[in-house]
């Protein structure tokens, strides 16, 4: 396996760098990274997607059948790394959304034909809803219940952390329909968010990643057709941790593309800033400072080249995806950190970009399953 990009992956590469710095809208851009509570209206996440199906990236987990762009997992990694570096929040709103790869790896033909290429045109955005007020890490203990009514089942219960939840039109959510203590009697299903009884309930107020919403949905009675069981009756927990599996790979990448733009801006404050007459990037504590920055994020660039390459080879992927979003995701908050150290007081205050991405690097330790989570997954993986 060569670690390395291939001449064709860094053209590619080259091509998202210049077509995000050329395309990215400035007033989008500076929404994302500086509103207060804000992002962006479902009408400009459908333009900004829009842009990006027309380029051909919107659906980049999916093949062209059905819309996609078809990518590979290492061109994912590179798309998503170059998306993040430049918006944690953008990337997050068409980055990581896991409602397209799951649909598409347990999807019936006609719920593929039927969502995916509205997801890749942007005419839909979607939402994962796994997580609930009491079922976090542990999700086995999930209490939203889907009652069978012979035609049709009904969902009951609330989720939290939706990512896109106020722009999502449609939502995979996993409930119980066979009460249990543990995970067994979990299913998935495709729920528009239009549906009678679907509510949000609150937008959470963040630490970082402001730009993206992130919302609690409380579901009461909600109608949904046979036809939108996801896979199959009680099979949902599978469908939940398969498809975390591919989603650790997307959070590494993000995390790295964190990591790159702060050592990028804490190299150039290096050189501008000026301290006892000469740059600070030649004293020997700041040189150290860089070059741990360098080696961390060049190892994390090897975690995620692996994991994606043999994902692309349909290989077992499980540890390396979790050893990837581990180790970039406390390299980003490492580095972020660093970076306002470097940065000095300026560093500290919001007219200097790093205080950003301290605070958007927080979040790649806790979703897609905790850095605890991860070293659980790990260990019982090498213990195997």
């Amino acid at each position: 396996m060569n670690l390395q990009f291939t001449q064709e992956e860094l053209d590619f590469q080259k091509e998202v760098r210049d077509w995000i710095k050329e395309n990215y809208p400035e007033d989008m851009r500076e929404r994302y990274i500086s509103a207060p509570n804000g992002h962006l209206t479902k009408e400009e996440q459908v333009q900004w997607q829009k842009s990006l199906y027309a380029k051909g990236w919107a659906g980049i987990n999916w093949p062209a059948e059905y819309g996609g762009a078809a990518f590979t997992a290492s061109q994912k990694y590179i798309y998503s790394k170059e998306m993040a570096a430049a918006s944690a929040p953008g990337f997050l709103a068409f980055g990581v959304s896991m409602v397209a790869p799951v649909i598409m790896a347990f999807g019936s033909d006609e719920q593929k034909k039927k969502y995916l290429p509205k997801l890749a045109s942007g005419e839909m955005i979607g939402c994962f809803s796994l997580s609930e007020p009491n079922a976090g890490s542990d999700a086995g203990s999930l209490s939203t219940f889907a009652e069978d009514k012979g035609d049709h089942y009904e969902i009951t219960g609330g989720k939290n952390w939706i990512t896109n939840g106020v722009e999502a039109g449609i939502a995979v959510v996993f409930a119980k329909t066979r009460k249990t203590d543990n995970h067994r009697g979990i299913s998935a299903f495709i729920v528009e968010t239009s549906s009678d009884g679907y509510e949000i309930i609150k937008v959470e107020d963040k630490l970082g990643i402001r730009g993206s919403s992130t919302t609690q949905v409380a579901l009461d009675n909600v109608k949904v057709p046979k036809g939108n069981l996801l896979g199959e009756e009680e099979k949902g927990f599978r469908v939940a941790m398969s498809t975390l599996d591919g989603g650790r790979i997307g959070i590494a990448a993000q995390a790295l593309g964190i990591a790159e733009a702060a050592f990028r801006y804490a190299k150039y404050y290096s050189k501008e800033r000026v301290q006892f007459g000469h740059p600070i990037s030649n004293l020997q504590a700041i040189q150290f400072i860089l070059a741990d920055m360098s080696t961390k994020i060049a190892a994390g660039r090897h975690f995620v080249t692996s994991s994606s390459y043999k994902k692309d080879q349909k290989k077992d992927y499980g540890l390396e995806a979790a050893q990837a979003k581990v180790f970039c995701s406390e390299t980003a908050m490492w580095t972020a950190t660093k970076a306002i150290q470097v940065c000095g007081g300026n560093g500290f205050t919001t007219e200097y970009p790093v205080e950003r991405y301290f605070r958007d690097a927080k979040i790649t330790e806790i979703y897609e399953g905790t850095s605890e989570v991860q070293r659980i997954v790990i260990a019982t993986k090498e213990l195997k």
